[in-house]
This record gives structure tokens, C-alpha cells and sequence, in this order.
């Protein structure tokens, strides 16, 4: 299937903003993505098993983290971004943003060099900065966390797409480093079931269990997981429930949101947690 490193998916997923960015009733545009993408990501999507079929939750995941990280800058009074693991993102030069506002890509040398290289003459819509750090290094990890809070007092995390990849201890250390500096107040992710992850490993971990894009971290307590390292849930935003919203469900997702409408609450909650997108915010109190 082509991904051999966590980092191919990020042409993988530009080939879904491509999609999206294409369409006449698009929910975002990103001018950028196919060029991002590249022919790589094109033979990642057509290779991949359901490759186009499954675009819609990373549509989604895009828009709602669009709107998400849009609330936060405007209305909450973030004075910084810090996308860990950016890819191939390139939401500072789409999206509308404050002049004054920084943010802050971190990501691989490679990622961050190929990203640069694409991305060479066009004007960022705010303060942009890319660091190049191995985030699974604490060492690295750790200057790249001081190196962008420094002069922030209200930022945002932004781990689009990545914790799925982490083992649980190293997302743990990841969510206590983000805790141990003041200046990061919401924390905005995807997560996973523990369902959903069985779902995915059936359908594409032939491809993707040679490397390091292997899926890993799909927490049982969900989004609770969090509280012991500093963070408490702000907002749950499922996807079936956002999919729906902005017309982006697949076929058949009718039948399922009647069927969960018949069931008891505790599993009516358990289909609202299959997945979703999850603004976390700092508990001084932990």
C-alpha cells in the first residue's frame, strides 16, 4: 500500500482535502493539497482497500478541526497554534487568521523540508514558524515544547491524526510534557475506539503493520484517559454526528443512526464515542 512511515499518510489525507477542496458544495478549500499529495498520495488512496470510500471521515475530521481551531483563535483568545506532527497542512495559508497570530508546525526534518520546498512563494496569513524535531524523542520533544510556548500565554495543541500511531505510555508522556507548560490551555485531537481500531486493523494493517504507521493508541475510557495527565474534556464532537451535520455520511448511515435511536442510552452514548474529535482544555486542579 505504500506506507512504510507514519509520514506517508499525511499525502494520503491531502489527497482527501484535494477531494473535498474539488467539490462545487465544498466544506473547506485547500488550494495546496493536491500539489502537497503529490503522486505518491495518489497511489496511496488508489491501492489502499475502500481507499476513496473512506474519505469522508477525514473530511469531516478536517472541517470540524477547521471550525474547532477558528472558535478557539477567534473567540477564545489563542495567540498560538502548535500543530505537532503538521504534515502536510496547510491551514495557515487557508484559513482565515489574525496577522498576529503564530503559528507553529512541528514535524520531521524530511516532512518539514518537503513541506517548505512545495510550499516555496506562497505567503502564510499569519505568523508562520516550522520546527524540525523527532517528537518521539523526549529530548527533542521537549525544545521543541519551550522553543514554540516561549511568549505564549493562551495556545492551542493541535495532534491532528497522530495519536493513533503512539503507544499509550508515549501518548501519555506527550499529554504530561503539554500539561507541564502553562502557556498550552486546549488541546484539540481525533481519538479512537477501541471498536473502530479492530475495524481498521481488519481492513488496512497488511499494508500498514510493516511500518511505523501501525494503529496503536484507541483507549478504552476514552477520553478520561487524559485527566491523569492534566486535561480535562471540553468538547466531544462525534463523527457520525458531524457527518451527518454537513452532509458527508456514507451510504447507508441512515439505517444506523435509526438503529441507535431504538437502543438504551449506555449504548446510544458507546455509538456517540465510536469517534469523534476532542478539544481538551488544561486541569490546573490535577
Amino acid at each position: 500500500m505504500n506506507i512504510e512511515h507514519v509520514s506517508d499518510t499525511a499525502r494520503w489525507v491531502a489527497v482527501y482535502r484535494a477531494m473535498e477542496s474539488e467539490r462545487p458544495d465544498a466544506h473547506f478549500r485547500d488550494p495546496f493539497a493536491r500539489r502537497l499529495a503529490g503522486e505518491q498520495g495518489e497511489a496511496i488512496v488508489r491501492a489502499m482497500p475502500r481507499g476513496r470510500q473512506m474519505a469522508w471521515p477525514m473530511i469531516v475530521r478536517t472541517a470540524v478541526f477547521d471550525e474547532i481551531i477558528l472558535d478557539c483563535v477567534h473567540n477564545r483568545g489563542a495567540d498560538l497554534v502548535l500543530n505537532l506532527a503538521a504534515g502536510l497542512d496547510a491551514r495557515p495559508w487557508r484559513l482565515d487568521l489574525p496577522k498576529s497570530l503564530r503559528w507553529v508546525d512541528v514535524d520531521l526534518p524530511g516532512m518539514v523540508e518537503y513541506k517548505a520546498e512545495v510550499m516555496a512563494g506562497e505567503r502564510p496569513r499569519c505568523r508562520y514558524e516550522a520546527i524540525a524535531a523527532d517528537l518521539a524523542d523526549p529530548a527533542q520533544r521537549d525544545d521543541a515544547l519551550d522553543r514554540a510556548a516561549a511568549g505564549s500565554e493562551r495556545a492551542l495543541v493541535v495532534t491532528e491524526g497522530l495519536l493513533v500511531y503512539l503507544e499509550p505510555d508515549d501518548v501519555g508522556a506527550l499529554a504530561a510534557a503539554l500539561a507541564a507548560r502553562p502557556a498550552f490551555r486546549w488541546w484539540l485531537t481525533d481519538l479512537a475506539s477501541p471498536r473502530l481500531m479492530q475495524m481498521m486493523q481488519k481492513w488496512w494493517s497488511k499494508g500498514m503493520d510493516k511500518g511505523s504507521a501501525r494503529f496503536r493508541f484507541a483507549p478504552a475510557e476514552g477520553s478520561t484517559f487524559f485527566a491523569r495527565h492534566g486535561w480535562r474534556e471540553a468538547a466531544w464532537h462525534p463523527t457520525v454526528e458531524d457527518a451527518h451535520r454537513l452532509r458527508r455520511e456514507p451510504r447507508g448511515m441512515w439505517f444506523w443512526r435509526l438503529l441507535g435511536k431504538l437502543q438504551p442510552k449506555k449504548k446510544q452514548e458507546e455509538f456517540r464515542r465510536f469517534a469523534g474529535n476532542l478539544l481538551l482544555e488544561r486541569d490546573d486542579g490535577v
